[in-house]
């Protein structure tokens, strides 16, 4: 168990709703929270503005200077850090299943079987995945989208006339991501396990022997690592190779008697944030194991950590938890 400790570099934040997601929005840190409201802590004051009234935020993402939010009122929303709010779709009603955003601005999302892109430019296109889309995906190079649903994976180009790329593999598929470098297409699945695939043949790999789903996963900044939930430890598969993690153990660290909830890879070093379903959060270097304190909860209630996102500079972690437990830790 970790001896060192970085509880004292932590602000604690009474965030007062389960704790959807957060971001930086340039040096502005937020949190969008499941009542409908964000908290967004500019220059250390707390303000609280109100997006989804009478309604919860189910999904959230960053999309270059703005926060993204889905609801169970079928809207989607931005907010950028002064917290100007713009509509930016709204279904019939339907619940936001999962939202996507990237650094030049383009937003996705998906309700039911329908999957909707906007480009930086403000242009829609839409998409009816084969079943209802569970996890959305932006690939880190040209304009694709990697979408989640029943028996696989889909690319879709929403601005190419060339149908859907499907990668096939029966059974649920949840979240899904794709490596920094572009090579790898990774899901989670309702059978405890998770299902790769290499883009360029399509062929499967299989990472199994999960206790429980893989809800959480974070690639290493160099793509070699991708860091997952799921277990009673961070588990951590190798990608450095062209056949990824096949015939290899993966690594763990962070082992505990608590299951791991969320993780997130630190953007420029070797170093994962774990937080477990206990509310404890470390950090664990990959490199020899080494463990450091975050956060010990004061109280033994169930409280699992729901979201943990690094600024891009590595300087500062924000963490939130299901019952609206949240803060901010800036590194020595």
């Amino acid at each position: 168990m970790a001896e060192n400790s970085l509880a004292a570099n932590v602000k604690p934040i009474a965030a007062g709703a389960h704790v959807t997601a957060a971001a930086f929005l340039g040096d502005v840190p937020l949190f969008a929270l499941g009542d409908g409201t964000a908290l967004l802590l500019d220059a250390g004051n707390e303000k609280r503005i109100v997006l989804h009234p009478d309604a919860a935020i189910l999904v959230a993402a960053r999309a270059d200077k703005r926060l993204i939010t889905g609801g169970d009122d079928g809207r989607i929303l931005a907010m950028n850090a002064g917290g100007s709010v713009e509509e930016i779709f709204h279904t019939d009603g339907a619940w936001i299943d999962a939202l996507a955003g990237r650094d030049d601005g383009s937003i996705a999302w998906s309700s039911g079987r329908e999957v909707g892109a906007r480009d930086p430019q403000g242009a829609i296109k839409h998409f009816s995945a084969p079943s209802s889309v569970r996890g959305l995906a932006y690939t880190p190079k040209g304009y694709r989208l990697a979408v989640a649903h029943y028996n696989g994976a889909t690319l879709w180009f929403p601005n190419a006339a060339a149908p859907p790329e499907v990668f096939a593999w029966k059974g649920a598929h949840l979240d899904v991501t794709v490596s920094p470098d572009g090579r790898f297409l990774v899901t989670s699945m309702q059978e405890n396990a998770l299902h790769g695939w290499r883009i360029a043949d399509q062929q499967d790999m299989r990472m199994s022997g999960y206790p429980a789903k893989t809800r959480s996963f974070s690639w290493s900044g160099d793509g070699h690592w991708l860091a997952t939930s799921g277990a009673e430890a961070c588990i951590v598969w190798s990608f450095k190779d062209k056949d990824g993690p096949m015939k290899k153990a993966p690594r763990e660290c962070g082992a505990r008697r608590a299951r791991v909830s969320r993780v997130a890879f630190h953007p420029k070093a070797l170093v994962i944030a774990v937080g477990y379903e206990d509310g404890w959060i470390l950090l664990c270097r990959l490199t020899d194991g080494a463990e450091i304190l975050v956060r010990k909860p004061q109280s033994e209630a169930h409280d699992p950590v729901s979201t943990l996102v690094w600024a891009d500079d590595g300087r500062r972690l924000l963490f939130g938890t299901v019952e609206g437990n949240a803060g901010v830790l800036a590194m020595p």
